[in-house]
């Protein structure tokens, strides 16, 4: 078999755990600007079957079309994406164990034109540890936060004014187990999410049944244990993804190996997580295998929705505003296989869920009285979609 030059160097590439970015080549650009009424919509992936990287699409909000304008910056497995406040910078983990020589994923920064919605990379660093899975950026665009999975812990890199990012100027390994035989044996951070004040960072770590509470400076970029640390979850639930409610009052984990979802009590004072009630996500009756992944609060703050991998389908929940209890609505099947992260367009209107291994992302509408979700019946084509990130005009 005689190999291209391109497949010579991707194949040299993944073979030293390099990490080739660079803009996508003539014909996949995502060039394709916005049109009026259009939001821009980022595509996280993992690079295989086809996925160069960062996708972009656009949404029409009001007639609900829903259109793939091409490939927007082509980087490894990029499974998890950030949007800076200003609009201007985005921000993607690299999934894999290894970067530039050492033990540790990527953290990619890449500058969005405003123009065409194409990324430019501007730099790389290290996330610390391997694997990382998810990241995020404080409310004033200062910090870039990420979690790693398979090194079980979370780091803090500072960002310039340029977008670009610098070292970690926080690391924190957590340790310790709980009762899953294969998926639990050690820590594994899943995600990390900051309340709307900036001041404290909460990190669902699936292998140790805890959801960590870390306060958080964003001047130093600095991440302390606060008091208490963490709350527990039920063992063997394994926390995966963390939302809080728009009023700031109530929060809620998504499990991924027991299929529920626990909501808390916020103080928002103390930083501190009290215990409502625990919920299941799928269907009573059903006995297949399926795990969760992503959990969102509807920007109204009157419904919850949770992904089923395996079930297939977004689990739906009306929101008690001010109990800030659950009650299920029923599940809508996501018209692919294994959804993963899905997003709510911040106007509500709407809800994108990437199917993993349906190579497909699908368009709802949201019933803006029920809560529930009726397919626009436009899907795109996108290889093994993970994550979905909005970018209003």
């Amino acid at each position: 078999m005689i190999l291209s030059d391109q497949n010579v160097v991707a194949l040299v590439a993944g073979l030293l755990g390099f990490f080739p970015v660079a803009l996508a080549m003539a014909g996949e650009k995502g060039e394709t600007p916005a049109k009026p009424g259009e939001a821009a919509v980022y595509l996280g992936t993992y690079t295989q079957r086809g996925s160069k990287g960062i996708y972009l699409a656009h949404l029409d909000l009001a007639s609900g079309a829903f259109r793939l304008s091409g490939l927007a910056g082509e980087v490894v497995n990029p499974s998890f994406l950030a949007i800076h406040p200003s609009h201007k910078f985005l921000y993607s983990i690299g999934e894999v164990g290894e970067f530039a020589g050492g033990k540790g994923g990527a953290v990619s920064a890449f500058a969005v034109d405003e123009a065409t919605g194409k990324l430019t990379l501007l730099n790389q660093k290290s996330s610390r540890g391997p694997g990382p899975c998810h990241v995020t950026i404080d409310r004033l665009g200062k910090n870039v936060l990420v979690a790693n999975y398979s090194g079980g812990s979370v780091a803090c890199l500072p960002v310039g004014d340029d977008g670009r990012l610098g070292d970690a100027t926080a690391f924190i390994q957590h340790e310790g187990s709980s009762v899953h035989p294969k998926r639990q044996q050690g820590p594994h951070a899943h995600s990390i999410n900051l309340d709307a004040a900036n001041r404290f960072a909460f990190v669902a770590d699936l292998g140790l049944d805890k959801v960590l509470v870390y306060r958080f400076d964003p001047a130093k970029g600095t991440l302390t244990p606060n008091d208490p640390p963490a709350v527990s979850i039920e063992p063997g639930s394994g926390p995966r993804h963390f939302a809080f409610h728009p009023n700031g009052r109530f929060a809620y984990v998504i499990n991924e190996l027991k299929s529920t979802v626990t909501a808390f009590a916020y103080d928002a004072d103390r930083g501190t997580l009290q215990t409502l009630q625990t919920v299941a996500t799928l269907p009573e009756g059903f006995d297949g295998p399926s795990t969760t992944a992503e959990v969102q609060v509807h920007p109204s703050g009157k419904f919850l929705y949770g992904s089923n991998r395996g079930h297939d389908s977004i689990a739906m929940f009306a929101i008690d505003t001010t109990t800030g209890r659950l009650t299920p609505l029923g599940h809508e099947p996501t018209q692919g296989k294994n959804p993963r992260n899905f997003g709510i367009d911040p106007t509500g209107a709407y809800l994108l869920a990437a199917n993993q291994d349906g190579d497909n992302v699908v368009a709802f509408r949201i019933d803006q009285a029920t809560g529930k979700l009726r397919p626009t019946g436009q899907p795109i084509h996108v290889p093994m979609p993970v994550c979905v990130k909005f970018m209003l005009p």
